[in-house]
This record gives structure tokens, C-alpha cells and sequence, in this order.
């Protein structure tokens, strides 16, 4: 009797077993157009769990990136590794979505197994996989490339609580437009994914490459020769979302330029990204412009200790770096003002001998007296065509002579008639930091904070190499009309509004908004390599699309930085320094209109900063617009205005000097806190052209907010629904269809109606 029952059980247990083995291998081949498997992979993204007994189920651990371009033609290799974090093996295909033309060249795993194979599916075909997955797992992100073509690979074992490593290659034909090519490698935006990215390039042109820039990722550059250069994605980046973008220019005469091109009626017309870049190699005869160099050294008392003997082996290091025929003074100051020479001097060997022994007898003492060491500096007339640049360091506030901001900035502003770069160098963090960025920004030069652990040396030598051989100075852009007259009605919000000297390696990155659909024309006229010439650069507009969505996004940051800076020198005008028509307040109605601007941009394009964070928090209540602009108002007077010096304005000027200049996307809106601790917002997402802030489950477009309209529904749509699919069809054609990959319900502003995804 016990055996029959025993018997019974066995073969129940037995049906049991089938019926599931059954049931999960019918489950595995549900999806259409998928080989049986527990996993796809999508490395891209994430690893999706197709079997709900797969356990800890199958995790990408790192992807690493190798690119090799051979003019036009990419290769692309991607090695993915996989762990196993379950108790069986595992079945996985790899999911890719790719370029249009990719062709595959080699798929590799470890492991024996059948032959393994990879092809590419058509973009149809490729929906309907992507279509069937979502359904399936009721997850949307896999829709963020549902306009792609994609690579479908065989089925590969991974091991259980085993690894495994995935290579996989293929080349497609890149992109040109005129004389600049494009690369871009599908990556998730999602702000959710954080596998690591080991990326490189490496590029072989047939012409000389003027420039590299990726609008996406911060690159590290290394140039072989005129038509080699190798580039990494700096490791800071390797957890960073979005898709990597990158372009190359091929040279042509001189300077060389191109234009990205985003459309926005809203604006009459869009915002644009000009690119220019330099002669990849200069001729022995083509040498950069002279530079005539002035070192106003700081040597009050207190400057004593580590920062005097650095400060002194910096000057050194600058004179004695400077190339035959080039020019130097230093003027140093505490309380008094003293000088090397009267007027700068030629480098030779007798002058250098002076200047080593003039440098050692400096010792600190005294006050901080500013106005009268740049009016030294400023005053003398420069030798010859030499560039005249200034490297002025100080670690402390003005205490001796005139004091004022305001006086200060005047003395830039109208005594300086030889235009000379003053090139600022804060030490420490009792400086006026404001101050620093307006004598910088002024003078088409930069502010540079060395903190109290770093060495002043290092700072200020790794500046003065960057300024080695001046190729373009003196430059003035110029807007032209069709008929080729000068306007200013074509572009406008330009950013940097000065253009700034390039020297060897430089680029040039300037943004702005266009009206009207007509062709673009820029002059670029300048010193070059001696000369006064002019480069003329004309652009049609019929290639703006909305897929160049960091476009707008750079330009908004930029803008911001600039709206803040303004406020931030009201603070020279507070009630103890007041000009003409000083700063009043917070109810003063130039700050008012300039804090409405700052959130408008901030809620419209995604760019927070440390006086807009508090958007991304989930007590702040986003259709309580006046309140927004009062918060945003209260942070922005008591820190920008109201913080002069200090580790709290130290802070506030990195920020302003990183964003004034942004040439790369910031999904995180990352920055510096007044802790010098770097801070990431999560709350906010970038994802294609749009902007959503999360409150709760649920992600709000962030036009909405902008516009002030309310944040309710015109109409919901149900995840997945046929509705659902005819919007993601429509999405796709604009590549906007990454908006709908949001987890959770999404609140969007399309085609005038609020519509509701749940």
C-alpha cells in the first residue's frame, strides 16, 4: 500500500515536472522572431529575464567598446561581459540594435558549443521582436530603440555562477555632411542604467582631421600624425547614459567648420552648434603668433609657506617656457606694487638671468593691493604684433588702494587698451570669486581655482601650456544675409559672446539660436598665424533634425551659466558699493526678470544647477509656478549674490566656469556642492528632445511645467494598447520614440493634448 501511494506521488510529481518543463519551454518560445532562451541581452540597455525561474538570471557586468575608422567605414566592437548569478545555466541571445547599413563580421563566446552565428534584421522585423518582449515582460524600455535596425545572435550558454564574454563586430558606412563625419553607437538614456563603458577610437582619414568633438562624452585625444588620432572616453564617464556621438573634420584651408542644426518654431527657426577647428599640423613656416607674457604675483603675508615657493617655481617655469623671441615681465604686490622691468621684456639669456635672481629675492609681506598691480600690468604698450597675456594670481580680497568691485572692473573695462588676456588664478578660497570671473571673462581669458591641497605649480603651468602658439587671435564673428551683408537678425543668443583666442589644439564650440530656413553664413576674421585674414563658412539648414537634440541642451546651459553670472555681479553693487542704480534686493525687477528666465530654462530643457536642484525634489510642487521662481529667487540672492568669497563662492565659480562653456551633455546635472562634494540629480530625465521630472510613479513632461499649463490628463492611453503602438509609431519618426521607454505613468505634452500612459 505505502509503495502504490508512493508510486502515485511519483508519477504526479512526474506530470508536475513535464507540465512545467512543458509550460516554460512554450513560455521561452513565445516571442516571435526569438530562438528558444531565458535571456535577451541588450547591451546597450540591460539584460531582460524571459524564464521566471532563471533566479539570480544573467547580469552585464561591463561592455568595452573598440572603434576603428578608416575614413568612412566603421568597425565596431563590442565585448560584453556576462555573470550568472543563478543556479542553472543559463540561454541567452544577444539583441543590438545597430545603424541602417550595419553589416555583421564576427560573433565569438567562449565556451564550446554549436557554431555561433549573428545577422541583421530589418527595422520591421526588429519592431515586432521589440513589440512582442515588451508585451511579454510589461517592461517599456526596450522601446527606446524601436527605430533601429537589429542584430539578432545565436543562443550561447552562460554558466551557472559562472561568467561569460560576448564579442560581437560589425561596420556600416558613416554619415557626412560637407566636410564633417559622424559616428554614432545606440546607447539607453536612461538615467537607471549603470553598466560601466570601456570606450576607444581609433581614426584613419585620408585627409588631415582639423578636430574631433563628441557632444556626448568627454574625450581623451591623442594625434598620431595629420590623418591618425586615437581617443578614450574619459573614465569618469564610463557609468554615464546616452548614446555615444562623436564627429571628426576633415581640413581644409585654414579653418575649418561645420554646423549641427536643431528645429524649433517656437523660436522662429532653431538653435544651431558651430563647430571650427584648426590645421591639424602647421608648417614650419606657418608659426603661431608671439606671446608677450605678464606674471602679476601675489606676495602679500599671506602667501607665506608652500603657496609663495610654488607661486615662484610657477613663474619660473612660465619665463623660462616661453619660446625664443617671446617676451615676459612680472609684476609682484602686496602693498606696494613692484615690477622686474618698466615694460616687458625679449627672452634671452641675460634676461632670464635676471629674472631667476629677481624672483628669489621675493619674500611675503603685507597687504592685497589688485587695482594698482593690473594697472602696471595693464598700462604698457606690447612689443611688436605679440599677444599680450596676463597670468594674474592672488589669494586673497583687495585690502590696499581701491577695493571696490566695481572700480575693478572698470580699470578692466577702460584701462586696458592693448587688450590684454588676463588669465586669473584664485589660490585658496579667501578670494572674491566673482570678481576673478568678470577680469577673466572680460578679457576673453579664463578663471582658474587652484583649492587649498593643490599645488599652485602644477595649476597654473598646465594653463600656460594650453596657451602655446596663438594660431587665431583677435577674432570677430560676423552673421551674414543672403546677400551677404552683415545682420543681426539671423542669429541671436549667441554663446561665448566674446570668441576666445585659439592656440594649437583648440576648437572652437559656439552656440545659438537662428531664424528663418535660409542657408547660414558666418565670417571668422582674425590674426592668423600673423595675418589678418577671414574665413567664410556658409550652411544650409535643411539638415536640422530634432534627433540633434543636445543642440538646445548646450546652448540652455550655457545660457543659464550666463543669466547667473549676471546676478551674481549685482553683488558688486550691494548697498556698501553702489553704483549708479545699485542692486535693491530680491524684489529688484532686473533680478526678477533674470530669475523667471533661469527656471524657464531649467524646467524646459532639463539643466539644474545647485540653485535649481531643489526641482528635482518630490516636496517641490511643479504647478505652483510663482512659488518655483520665489525659492529659485531666495537661493540665487543669498548664494550668488550675497557669497563673494569662501569655499561657498569657490564652488559657485567652478560650476560657473565648466558650464559657461559646456560642450558635452550633463544627464546628471552633476556639480559641485559648497562641500566641494560632487552631487547628481536623479530625479529629472533627458531623454531624446524632452525633459521629465518624477513625482512619485510618475514622469512629467517638462513643457508643461514651462508653460505653466496644469498637470492633468486630456486623454489616457493604456500601456500597450493599440493606441499605445500607433503614438510609438508616430514617435519613431521624429526619434522622440525613447520618450515612451519611461518607467511608470507618463504625463506628455503631445500635439497640443496632455495625454496620460498608463
Amino acid at each position: 500500500m505505502i509503495h502504490l501511494q508512493m508510486h502515485r506521488a511519483l508519477l504526479a510529481l512526474l506530470f508536475v515536472l513535464a507540465a512545467s518543463i512543458s509550460g516554460a519551454a512554450q513560455e521561452l518560445s513565445s516571442i516571435k522572431g526569438l530562438p528558444r532562451c531565458s535571456h535577451v541581452i541588450v547591451p546597450q540597455s540591460r539584460s531582460f529575464s524571459l524564464d521566471t525561474r532563471a533566479g539570480g538570471g544573467v547580469q552585464i557586468e561591463s561592455v568595452e567598446a573598440r572603434i576603428k575608422i578608416h575614413s568612412r567605414t566603421a568597425s565596431t566592437s563590442l565585448e560584453v561581459n556576462l555573470v550568472n548569478r543563478g543556479a542553472r545555466q543559463a540561454e541567452a541571445i544577444i539583441l543590438l540594435p545597430v545603424p541602417e547599413d550595419a553589416v555583421v563580421t564576427s560573433f565569438l563566446f567562449d565556451g564550446a558549443s554549436a557554431e555561433p552565428t549573428a545577422q541583421v534584421l530589418p527595422r520591421a522585423q526588429a519592431r515586432t521582436i521589440y513589440d512582442s518582449i515588451v508585451a511579454r515582460i510589461k517592461d517599456p524600455a526596450l522601446l527606446e530603440f524601436a527605430g533601429y535596425r537589429l542584430i539578432r545572435t545565436s543562443v550561447f550558454p552562460v554558466p551557472s555562477n559562472g561568467k561569460q564574454k560576448v564579442r560581437l563586430t560589425y561596420e556600416h558606412l558613416l554619415a557626412a555632411d560637407g566636410d564633417r563625419i559622424d559616428y554614432v553607437l545606440p546607447r539607453s538614456e536612461s538615467l537607471d542604467v549603470h553598466v560601466p563603458w570601456k570606450i576607444s577610437v581609433q581614426i584613419q582619414a585620408k585627409q588631415p582631421i582639423s578636430m574631433v568633438y563628441s557632444p556626448s562624452h568627454h574625450l581623451i585625444t591623442q594625434r598620431t600624425d595629420a590623418r591618425r588620432m586615437s581617443m578614450t572616453v574619459d573614465s569618469k564617464n564610463a557609468a554615464s547614459p546616452g548614446p555615444f556621438l562623436f564627429s571628426y573634420l576633415r581640413e581644409t584651408n585654414g579653418v575649418t567648420a561645420s554646423l549641427f542644426a536643431y528645429p524649433d518654431p517656437q523660436v522662429g527657426g532653431g538653435y544651431f552648434l558651430l563647430m571650427a577647428g584648426l590645421p591639424a599640423e602647421l608648417r614650419a613656416s606657418q608659426k603661431g603668433r608671439k606671446r608677450e607674457v605678464t606674471i602679476v604675483m601675489d606676495r602679500s603675508g599671506s602667501m607665506a609657506g608652500p603657496k609663495m615657493t610654488q607661486a615662484l617655481a610657477a613663474a619660473s617655469q612660465i619665463i623660462e617656457g616661453l619660446s625664443p623671441g617671446e617676451a615676459f615681465n612680472i609684476v609682484d604686490y602686496a602693498t606696494s606694487v613692484s615690477s622686474f622691468s618698466p615694460a616687458p621684456v625679449v627672452k634671452t639669456k641675460e634676461t632670464i638671468q635676471k629674472a631667476r635672481t629677481y624672483l628669489a629675492r621675493l619674500r611675503p609681506t603685507g597687504g592685497t593691493n589688485i587695482y594698482d598691480a593690473l594697472s602696471d600690468a595693464l598700462r604698457p604698450e606690447p612689443i611688436g604684433d605679440m599677444l599680450p597675456i596676463v597670468l594674474f594670481l592672488t589669494d586673497g580680497l583687495p585690502t590696499v588702494g581701491k577695493t571696490s568691485e566695481v572700480d575693478i572692473h572698470d580699470l578692466i573695462r577702460i584701462a586696458n587698451p592693448y587688450r590684454r588676456r588676463v588669465f586669473a588664478f584664485g589660490v585658496g578660497s579667501d578670494v572674491n570669486v566673482p570678481l576673478l570671473d568678470r577680469i577673466a571673462d572680460s578679457t576673453r581669458a579664463s578663471t582658474t581655482y587652484v583649492l587649498p591641497q593643490e599645488n599652485v605649480e602644477i595649476k597654473v603651468g598646465s594653463v600656460f601650456k594650453r596657451l602655446y602658439g596663438p594660431v587665431l587671435s583677435d577674432i570677430e564673428l560676423t552673421v551674414l544675409d543672403k546677400d551677404g551683408s552683415v545682420t543681426t537678425r539671423r542669429a541671436q543668443e549667441l554663446t561665448p559672446e566674446q570668441v576666445p583666442d585659439l592656440f594649437e589644439g583648440d576648437e572652437l564650440i559656439l552656440l545659438g539660436q537662428y531664424r528663418e530656413q535660409d542657408p547660414l553664413s558666418f565670417k571668422l576674421t582674425g590674426n592668423f598665424l600673423g595675418q589678418r585674414k577671414s574665413f567664410l563658412f556658409r550652411f544650409n539648414l535643411n539638415s536640422a533634425t530634432t534627433r540633434n537634440a543636445f543642440v538646445p541642451r548646450l546652448w540652455a546651459g550655457r545660457r543659464i551659466a550666463y543669466l547667473v553670472d549676471q546676478i551674481r555681479q549685482m553683488g558688486a553693487s550691494l548697498p556698501d558699493r553702489p553704483l549708479e542704480i545699485g542692486y535693491r534686493g530680491p524684489t529688484d525687477p532686473r533680478f526678477q526678470e533674470l530669475v523667471v528666465e533661469i527656471v524657464r530654462l531649467s524646467t524646459e530643457f532639463g539643466i539644474l544647477s545647485e540653485y535649481t536642484s531643489f526641482l528635482a525634489t518630490e516636496g517641490t510642487n511643479l504647478s505652483d509656478w510663482a512659488n518655483i521662481v520665489s525659492s529659485c529667487g531666495t537661493v540665487l540672492n543669498n548664494r550668488a549674490v550675497q557669497c563673494r568669497s569662501g569655499i561657498e563662492a569657490v564652488n559657485q565659480g567652478i560650476n560657473f566656469n565648466e558650464q559657461k562653456l559646456l560642450t558635452t551633455r550633463n544627464y546628471t546635472n552633476s556639480f559641485m556642492n559648497d562641500k566641494l562634494d560632487r552631487e547628481e540629480i536623479s530625479g529629472v530625465q533627458q531623454i531624446c528632445d524632452r525633459t521629465f521630472f518624477k513625482r512619485g510613479n510618475q514622469w512629467i513632461d517638462a513643457r508643461l511645467i514651462a508653460g505653466k499649463r496644469e498637470l492633468s490628463a486630456d486623454e489616457t492611453i493604456q500601456f500597450g494598447s493599440t493606441a499605445h503602438l500607433s503614438l510609438l509609431d508616430e514617435l519613431i519618426q521624429s526619434g522622440r520614440q525613447g520618450v515612451l521607454s519611461l518607467q511608470g505613468e507618463i504625463l506628455l505634452e503631445y500635439r497640443g493634448k496632455k495625454i496620460l500612459i498608463r
